[in-house]
């Protein structure tokens, strides 16, 4: 297996660009092109003299090998044999002779982002042109060799066939000449193969990963394993408030007794990413440890030095029950004239504590000057993001910096924005040698883009015959977009400003309501005391959380199943119709996936104190929805309110399966994240800074509190979607509405602790 660690993005223009094909001493290669140049030259010629830097996709070499670029972060998705796996089916070639490389920043490679559970989705279609490209090249020069017409050719695992002559790859490659364009339009209008001639994709394929090994005999190399010579080891001090710190006076007297230390740096950053900064560095990573332990810093603290957990979750309340406050994400029908004609309307306050990332690799990255560049050797999910940070930070110009990319040993979303680099750089600038910063987990922790404790208040009306008619949700939290990409921020329907588009969507759900009002309301405080940050699922975690737990209020209010209630408003009609190509039968998959998970536990016999909840969502996003349907079984202790969680169930349909064992494991692992998420994951703020630092008091899922999981794939061949996130969406509020079948309490904070339970049964 070749190279897995080096990374980049593939998303490009297809309306500027052009694919060239051409021989090369390498053998065949296989890329983008800017439309303007690649026409001056033949596809030969661009390929050899490498005037137009071509973002290369793929090349063959003359053993018929296939090497796939990714230009994706690998992070335990498996997201290099995803996306190799669409050029090869495609491409029709071998997979034995598949391999993949990961590309640095070059800006060739476009803007490059690994989160959102977008890869395969934005991949699927350019990368499975680039394969049915070469495949047409490879037919039409293997025809000629044959002595026969292209049209009356094959391609078939590696091999171009026609009758019962055949002709290999390899043999292709070493003998025929490659000079071939196709332009935009050739581009777009390149088919795409259906299901039923996919070799290497769908639900029912099984190949090896091409990942796993290096990951289990060890040759993975991840951030932390990176070295450079002539490098010294540093770690920070992280200063008592995100925001506002400021660097009085540093006594390193007992530091300097550590052998191996070297000294301090207090940064200065232009980019005002880093406030009040210091940066100890040493021969070696133990003496750093040390040598911060020791050394005191004086500092002037910000403003939010006194801010607690329940600051925020107060201001959260004040802002959901205030009317003027945000802006409206969804507005349709007439909610206030429902509310106004309606015989009665309830209500329902939903809250999720703060929660953090808590990756096994803790941050780190090293920073190394060297021939007028700056090489940045680190995991990031996002360096599009990163790049124009750190070059301000630096005083460089974006070019001038290259970020070489590794495995990431987790990233969840706190990678996505490379804000740890910065201290690395500006240390090695200071200092003028290479510096590996690496964060410990207490470090790590302060540094968190914490997931924002949030707060959702949802009302319902019900019409003269008592029938539900009307949903209003207004919900608040600290929004990561508007901290680390404000540019993503469109306005709200209303033009009472920006919103937070991830940490809004779920609100506009799937289900047909006459009258329907959902208000994204950013929680400023939260904002000002830390970077509220990207979690697994995102807004989708806690919004759909109050949603889906109260959809089950709703039910049990007019007396209906919340099985029955949901289908009948999953009715696929209007806007919930979805569109081509991502969201095909709209609601009407969604549907389907909750009528089978609904007869898959229709004959459980439940015991004293169990239920069986139920959810439906379709995260990411509207425009990429993942459709899934989850139950969870679970059984309550009246005594002591101890929550076991005893099974999942999860019914997806996410289009087409690149990567079945991939899917599995993603899916596997969000429950597990939602479940976790949902009884167990809670730290607070206290005095400005998060009080659970570490994994004896930072406590998530554990391995006996593993449930049992039955995970169903519908089998589809719609256009793929995303599969790393949406998982978690539905398992808190399944868990919430089994509690109340078991015990007829209903729990409204996340995480839902025992002392909930027995608050709830003693009330």
């Amino acid at each position: 297996m070749k190279k897995l660690f080096k990374k980049q993005k593939e998303t490009v223009d297809l309306n500027r660009r052009s694919f060239v094909i051409g021989s090369a001493s390498a053998g065949l290669i296989m890329a983008f092109a800017p439309s303007i140049m690649s026409f001056d030259l033949s596809a030969a010629e661009a390929v050899s003299q490498e005037v137009f830097s071509p973002t290369i996709w793929w090349h063959m070499t003359s053993n018929g090998d296939v090497v796939i670029n990714i230009a994706k972060a690998e992070m335990g998705q498996h997201i290099g044999t995803a996306l190799a796996r669409i050029v090869a089916d495609e491409l029709e070639c071998d997979w034995e002779k598949v391999s993949i490389e990961y590309v640095d920043t070059h800006k060739k490679w476009g803007f490059m982002v690994t989160g959102g559970s977008w890869s395969v989705f934005q991949s699927f279609k350019p990368l499975s042109q680039a394969g049915a490209a070469g495949r047409m090249s490879l037919i039409e020069a293997g025809a000629k060799i044959l002595g026969v017409k292209p049209e009356n050719a094959r391609a078939e695992k590696g091999r171009v066939i026609s009758g019962n002559k055949s002709v290999s790859y390899a043999d292709i490659v070493k003998k025929g000449k490659f000079n071939r364009t196709f332009s935009a339009d050739e581009i777009s209008a390149l088919p795409i193969k259906p299901a039923n001639k996919r070799h290497l994709t769908g639900i029912n394929q099984d190949f090896k990963a091409l990942d796993i090994p290096a990951k289990t005999n060890g040759t993975a190399v991840y951030g932390i394993d990176a070295e450079v010579e002539n490098m010294v080891y540093a770690r920070p001090v992280i200063p008592p408030t995100h925001f506002g710190s400021e660097v009085k006076k540093v006594d390193d007297s007992k530091s300097k007794t550590i052998d191996g230390y070297l000294g301090f740096e207090v940064l200065k950053d232009p980019s005002d990413t880093l406030q009040g900064w210091v940066v100890v560095y040493a021969k070696n990573y133990p003496a750093a440890i040390k040598a911060v332990d020791l050394i005191k810093v004086d500092y002037k603290k910000g403003e939010t030095a006194n801010v607690s957990e329940d600051d925020i979750q107060a201001e959260g309340k004040r802002l959901v029950n205030s009317s003027s406050a945000g802006t409206l994400f969804v507005d349709e029908g007439d909610v206030s004239k429902a509310r106004v004609n309606a015989k009665e309307n309830i209500e329902a306050l939903y809250t999720t504590d703060t929660a953090n990332h808590y990756q096994l690799e803790p941050l780190n990255a090293i920073a190394e000057y060297k021939d007028g560049t700056w090489f940045i050797h680190t995991g990031n999910q996002w360096p599009s993001l990163t790049l124009p940070v750190l070059a301000k930070s630096l005083g460089v110009a974006q070019e001038k910096i290259v970020i070489k990319p590794y495995y990431l040993g987790g990233g969840f979303g706190r990678r996505l924005y490379g804000d740890w680099i910065i201290p690395a750089a500006l240390t090695a600038k200071a200092i003028g040698r290479p510096v590996k910063l690496v964060f410990t987990r207490a470090d790590d922790s302060l540094f968190d883009q914490s997931r924002s404790a949030s707060t959702s208040l949802l009302k319902a009306s019900f019409d003269k015959e008592g029938q539900f008619n009307g949903l209003e949700q207004a919900f608040a939290a600290g929004w990561p977009t508007k901290s680390m990409a404000p540019s993503f921020m469109p306005p709200g329907i209303d033009g009472s400003g920006k919103f937070d588009p991830f940490s809004a969507s779920g609100a506009d759900h799937w289900y047909s309501m006459t009258n329907h009002r959902a208000r994204a309301i950013n929680n400023e405080l939260a904002q000002k005391t830390f970077v509220p940050g990207w979690l697994r699922s995102v807004g989708q975690g806690w919004i759909v959380w109050g949603l889906e737990s109260f959809i089950d209020e709703i039910a049990h209010k007019i007396g209906q199943d919340p099985v029955q209630f949901r289908l009948s408003m999953l009715d696929g009609k209007g806007k919930q119709a979805g569109k081509a190509p991502e969201s095909v039968g709209g609601a009407k998959r969604l549907r389907n996936t909750l009528e089978v998970i609904s007869n898959k536990v229709s004959s459980i016999k439940l015991g004293k104190d169990e239920g069986i909840g139920f959810a439906v969502s379709a995260g990411q996003e509207r425009t990429m929805p993942a459709w899934i349907s989850t139950a969870a079984h679970v059984h309550v202790n009246r005594q002591n309110g101890k929550i076991t969680l005893k099974k999942l169930y999860a019914v997806v349909d996410g289009g087409l399966i690149i990567h079945p064992n991939g899917a599995l494991a993603q899916i596997e692992g969000s429950l597990l994240w939602g479940a976790s998420l949902a009884l167990f994951e809670s730290n607070a703020y206290k005095d400005g800074q998060l009080s659970s630092t570490n994994f004896n008091t930072y406590l998530p899922l554990r391995m006996n509190d593993m449930p049992e999981m039955d995970i169903e794939f519908v089998d589809s061949n719609e256009f793929p979607v995303g599969l790393g996130e949406p998982g978690v969406i539905g398992v808190a509020p399944a868990i919430s509405n089994a509690v109340f079948n078991a015990i007829g309490v209903r729990l409204r904070a996340l995480p839902m602790k025992s002392h909930h339970v027995k608050n709830a049964l003693n009330a």
